[in-house]
């Protein structure tokens, strides 16, 4: 299902499309981070994502609450900052399909909670299954 209604988008943003549950009060929240950074977003509400990320390559280990998707096909799976998705398609790595910041961790964009923080890692996964530490955060203030 692609989205049709095109007319909000600004020629200077890249459009992502993100794929999440209707329900998901995480994925609007990272949607208005992504937007607050260069991007344009279209949701798809889904029931059931599985179908959608197991066609897009993404292993279950590296599963979040919505994939975002770039027009060229590149996936960014879950709570991933716009700063690495935005030096990623500036400069996309061979055989990459995309970024992904599994579990949800605290803090990350879309999950403030205060001012708690959770280290993480951000994950590049690669075409052959492999994947690789893409950024690893130690404080929140890494994510901008």
């Amino acid at each position: 299902k692609v989205p049709a209604n095109t007319d909000n988008i600004s020629a200077d943003k890249t459009l992502l499309t993100v794929y999440k549950t209707p329900t998901c009060g995480c994925c609007k929240k990272w949607i208005a981070h992504i937007e607050q950074h260069q991007f344009n977003a279209t949701s798809v509400n889904q029931n059931s994502l599985t179908a959608l990320k197991s066609s897009k390559g993404i292993a279950p280990a590296f599963r979040s609450c919505h994939t975002a998707i770039s027009a060229d096909g590149y996936v960014f799976e879950g709570h991933v900052p716009a700063k690495f998705i935005q030096q990623f398609l500036a400069n996309p790595p061979r055989n990459a399909i995309g970024l992904s910041v599994p579990a949800m961790p605290l803090g990350s964009p879309g999950m403030e909670v205060d001012d708690r923080f959770m280290p993480y890692k951000v994950i590049l996964l690669n075409s052959d299954g492999s994947h690789a530490i893409y950024a690893s955060l130690s404080r929140y203030e890494e994510q901008f």
